[in-house]
């Protein structure tokens, strides 16, 4: 497995002027992902937290939700595991699930950096049914906290700051304190590796937390908000229209655009406080 980032020469334009420099890129290499030794998924991943990506895919498609339902992980590198299939493209997580835990995985196709659904056989295959309701859930949150959730983000998205090329998602408690944040060239992949880093922390369902993620919210998304059971997914960027569909339907909070101290809400807008509590609007 590479580093997280590669150093590259290049030639630097600026102004008419041209200086050869090196330059550090976010790495981007595959992963296969084998559930009992079988290939379910290969994916354009930067290498770190690899296990972590391999239990959040696996929470992504209904296999799991619990750390209880995974046996073991065991990350190959070609010269263990010894099954043929990936090896030769890059490093191997093969998951051995609990006995008796039945699994149907279609994927068996490559999910690029940029595709977080790719190899799903049908439509109806996008949906996955969700294991907790977080309708229920009765967070509530000031555009204030919000808003320094943001600003905590930028300042520890520390790969990005020597790239400026990777996505990240980060898991924040109620009171607006950091819990977790991961890194990579795919949005999803970002996710995922919280996701996992949440279900192997035994912290699922994450009810009274927020999912912040650095780009834009698309369906595969909230999909996965809705299935950790984040009651609140907020993005820097833009939703898609069938994320916000899919958001107001599931019970999800959904916020875009979250810059500075704007924002837009996109579905339940009742757990958003624009007045702080105990004071009233002028």
């Amino acid at each position: 497995m590479s580093g997280r980032t590669a150093r590259r020469r290049i030639v630097r334009i600026d102004g008419g002027q041209e200086s050869e420099r090196p330059d550090l890129l976010a790495t981007e290499e595959p992963l296969g992902i084998r559930v009992g030794g079988e290939p379910v998924s290969l994916t354009m991943r930067t290498p770190g937290d690899d296990l972590d990506l391999a239990a959040g895919f696996l929470v992504g498609e209904g296999v799991v939700g619990s750390a209880a339902d995974i046996r073991s992980m065991t990350i190959c590198d070609g010269t263990r595991c010894g099954h043929a299939g990936h090896d030769d493209l890059g490093n191997v997580v093969d998951v051995e699930l609990r006995p008796g835990l039945a699994t149907v995985l279609r994927r068996n196709f490559l999910t690029t950096s940029a595709c977080g659904v790719c190899g799903k056989a049908s439509i109806a295959e996008l949906c996955v049914r969700p294991r907790w309701d977080v309708r229920a859930d009765h967070l509530r949150l000031p555009v204030a906290g919000l808003t320094a959730m943001a600003d905590s983000l930028r300042g520890a998205q520390r790969v990005f700051a020597r790239t400026g090329g990777l996505h990240a998602a980060a898991a924040f408690s109620p009171d607006g304190g950091l819990l977790a944040i991961r890194e990579d060239v795919g949005r999803h992949n970002a996710v995922d590796k919280l996701v996992g880093w949440a279900l192997r922390e035994g912290r699922l369902p994450m009810h009274g937390c927020v999912l912040l993620v650095s780009g834009r919210a698309s369906f595969e998304l909230v999909q996965k908000a809705v299935l950790a059971g984040f009651p609140v997914l907020a993005a820097v960027s833009a939703p898609s229209s069938l994320a916000a569909d899919l958001a107001a339907e599931a019970g999800l909070t959904l916020v875009g655009f979250l810059r500075g101290g704007s924002m837009n809400v996109y579905s339940h807008r009742e757990r958003v406080l624009a007045v702080p509590a105990g004071q009233t609007a002028d």
